[in-house]
């Protein structure tokens, strides 16, 4: 914060001014003619309020400072003309195109922005009932139309969609593993994560990829001047950040985060015995042939760090690095002989990723970035069978690279115009090897792509209409076929509290996951990234459209969306089929008719809010059921959220109800399970799982630990009433002819404890 308390030699106000914006959360617009030979004394020492310091620089300075509202500020200068002045709210009235339309949604440090997308900032993040972390993407879960059918980071499922449809970024890098535990928690720190837009619909022409959302992780992209550290511990990991400030135009940011899994914590086990549960792990603990003895070896981590360098007022050069790690070894001892026959699995999955951008302000009107990225997934897995002496390995590994340049101009008062050019290079490669039989597969997959985008953004002089439009070509070398896809973001206020909103896009991948194989990686991740070849696998195309109600007024907020998706091109492997059409292969297309309904009402110290959203999803395969529609296996059809937070001084209570009704499934035919030496399944998905009920609770409470160090303590409960929930369930042929059930359980009741100091 800032003082006058003592007479301070003058400094440059750019390098002040930004401290301000990242102090107080704010936004400064203004034309560097009025303010890059402007100086203050202004120093850091005891706090002022932000009208104090506002008024101490208008004296110094003869600048004037307009309040437009509480994050955008205006700079002006008395002497400069008209034109200078309309000049410098150019910038201000496009910024405002992306900026909150309404804040403190849901929860603090959650808002909706006027062109459709939720921002979520982790760094103002209030409380949620189950956590005490600002777990990224649990967090997106609170949001209506996205769900995990099986309690994971992993899965999303954003409007009936698969995880691997949605485009996951990183500081704009894609990003191929989302999770540590094998899907359980996020695999991004949020103390480094300045936003995370979240986009189900009317997607920017900016982003390919990711036909069911997109999901952007955007770091602090701002020199701080103040050195900020936190450290933090709960029954799963620690973890750490630092940003450090070499000099007023260098800094560098970095975290750190490590299981704490040797010590054995609840928390820790009722996570193990959930991700592990039917793989070959558990599967070996009851056979009594075979003891599994599993050590202290399952662990996992991540490291990210961005240098942030401004070359000069006008350019800017940043560096960014991620990697995440998780890996699971364990013994396998045969006993059913006496010699001793002791063999190793595991398996482990990472992400490495980097980007090195530059950005130029050529003027108030005109700026560029270059970008360049690469991302490298790999998972491998080592199967060995002591009783029948074989070993199996399987990897599979995605090396993504690419480029992308970008120029943002300033056409008027009210206009935009963005455009952009895209390559990328993605190779991937799949290996097995068994040795007995000896066999050997490796197949690798590589395709080319170029993008095109231009894209307009208007916002009237009432601030009463936003628009975005835009355009993006793809044309992809390997098979000579160019997709058009454009993008549409329109919102009207119609009355003073009402707007309507109204989002469309069409949208393609090449990237997706599939399933060979339910044993596949040891049963417990049992996807594969495959590459699009046109054929066999083709490019998957989505369209969607949505229109909404927004109602606002007094803190309080209603919304109804009505939306429809269809997806084309999709593989039966990569929807994860366990009945009649497990080993098929066959393309086709799912579609997705649906409404989300959402009521939050916001006070001083409370926020509770009511959410349901209905839908209705189903696939079309010409091979397959007569060609004729039947249920998704994501067809989930009712989902109810019912929660609350509140506050009282340093404390905060979150309490939630999470219902919604069973997924599809299929059941064998009852009383003629097996026909012909094979599961005689029913229709398929003509079954639902019983309904899935939970309930969670979460507390934090702030204080500080010493004058300068500040600190939290959680408690959170996942599932209060330890409801056994069933989360899929698939059937076995047995040797003796007859069919088992094998369930899937949710997470039981689910205790953590976190202790968190800032400095």
């Amino acid at each position: 914060m800032f003082s006058q308390e003592t007479k301070a030699e003058k400094q440059p106000l750019i390098p002040i001014l930004k401290i301000l914006e990242h102090n107080y959360d704010i936004s400064f617009s203004y034309a560097d003619a009025i303010v890059k030979d402007k100086t203050t004394s202004a120093i850091i020492g005891k706090a002022l309020s932000l009208e104090e310091v506002l008024s101490l620089i208008e004296k110094e300075t003869g600048l004037k400072f307009k309040i437009l509202n509480n994050r955008f500020i205006a700079i002006t200068s008395p002497q400069l003309n008209v034109q200078n002045k309309q000049n410098a709210l150019n910038a201000l009235n496009v910024q405002e195109l992306d900026e909150v339309s309404i804040s403190n949604f849901l929860t603090s440090g959650i808002s909706k922005t006027g062109t459709g997308t939720v921002n979520i900032k982790p760094k103002g993040f209030g409380i949620l009932p189950g956590l005490i972390e600002p777990d990224i993407l649990q967090t997106i879960q609170a949001l209506p139309g996205i769900l995990s059918n099986n309690e994971t980071v992993s899965t999303l499922n954003v409007r009936g969609g698969t995880h691997n449809q949605n485009l996951i970024l990183w500081d704009g890098i894609k990003m191929y593993q989302s999770g540590h535990f094998f899907g359980l928690i996020s695999g991004f720190s949020p103390y480094l994560t300045k936003s995370v837009l979240v986009a189900k619909n009317g997607t920017s022409a900016a982003f390919g990829d990711g036909v069911s959302s997109t999901i952007d992780i955007q770091l602090d992209d701002n020199i701080n001047t103040d050195f900020t550290s936190g450290l933090g511990v709960n029954l799963l990991y620690a973890d750490g950040f630092v940003k450090i400030p070499l000099n007023h135009n260098l800094e560098i940011q970095a975290s750190l985060r490590h299981s704490v899994t040797g010590l054995k914590t609840p928390t820790y086990d009722q996570f193990f015995d959930r991700i592990l549960q039917n793989s070959d792990i558990t599967d070996g603990q009851t056979n009594p042939d075979k003891t599994i003895s599993i050590d202290d070896t399952f662990y996992f981590y991540d490291f990210g760090i961005k240098i942030l360098h401004d070359i000069s007022e006008k350019d800017k050069l940043r560096f960014n690095f991620i990697t995440m790690f998780n890996t699971l070894d364990y013994l396998e001892k045969d006993n059913s002989t006496a010699i001793e026959n002791i063999s190793n699995s595991g398996i482990s999955q990472s992400n490495l990723a980097a980007g090195l951008s530059y950005n130029r302000q050529w003027s108030d009107r005109l700026s560029t970035d270059i970008h360049f990225y690469s991302s490298n997934y790999t998972l491998n897995a080592t199967d060995s069978d002591v009783t029948n002496n074989q070993r199996l390995i399987q990897q599979n590994e995605v090396l993504d690279t690419g480029i992308r340049v970008q120029a943002d101009y300033i056409l008027s008062d009210n206009l935009k115009w963005t455009n952009g050019y895209q390559y990328t290079e993605v190779g991937i490669t799949n290996f097995q090897d068994i040795n007995t039989p000896a066999f050997t597969s490796n197949i690798k997959e590589v395709l080319r792509t170029h993008s095109e985008y231009s894209e307009i953004s208007f916002l009237s002089n009432s601030k009463k209409t936003v628009l975005r439009a835009g355009l993006r070509s793809n044309y992809f070398d390997k098979f000579n076929k160019l997709i058009l896809e454009p993008r549409l973001s329109f919102t009207q206020q119609l009355f003073k509290h009402v707007k309507v909103e109204v989002l469309g896009e069409y949208k393609n991948q090449t990237t997706s996951q599939r399933v060979n194989s339910q044993n596949d990686f040891l049963g417990i991740d049992e996807r594969r990234w495959v590459l699009a070849n046109n054929t066999t696998i083709p490019v998957i195309q989505s369209k969607q459209a949505s229109i909404g109600l927004h109602y606002d007024k007094n803190k309080l907020f209603l919304s109804a969306e009505a939306f429809y998706k269809q997806v084309n091109g999709i593989k039966t492997r990569s929807q994860g089929f366990q009945n009649q059409f497990q080993f098929i292969n066959a393309i086709g297309s799912y579609r997705v008719k649906g409404i989300d309904f959402l009521v939050n009402k916001r006070f001083t110290n409370t926020s509770a809010w009511l959410s349901y959203s209905l839908s209705n999803n189903d696939y079309t395969f010409s091979t397959l059921n007569n060609g004729e529609a039947f249920p998704n296996n994501l067809d989930i059809r009712h989902t109810v959220t019912f929660a609350g937070t509140y506050s009282i001084n340093n404390l905060k209570f979150a309490l939630g109800v999470n219902w919604r009704s069973g997924k599809a499934i299929t059941e064998p035919v009852k009383g003629n399970e097996v026909f012909d030496g094979a599961i005689n399944y029913s229709s398929p998905n003509s079954s639902n799982l019983d309904d899935y009920f939970r309930t969670d609770f979460s507390t934090t409470y702030d204080f500080n630990f010493t004058k300068k160090t500040k600190a939290k303590i959680g408690l959170s409960i996942w599932n209060v009433f330890n409801r056994n929930n069933s989360l899929n369930r698939l059937y076995i042929l047995e040797d003796d002819n007859t069919v088992s059930e094998v369930e899937t359980a949710s997470l039981g009741i689910t205790p953590n404890l976190s202790f968190r100091v800032n400095f």
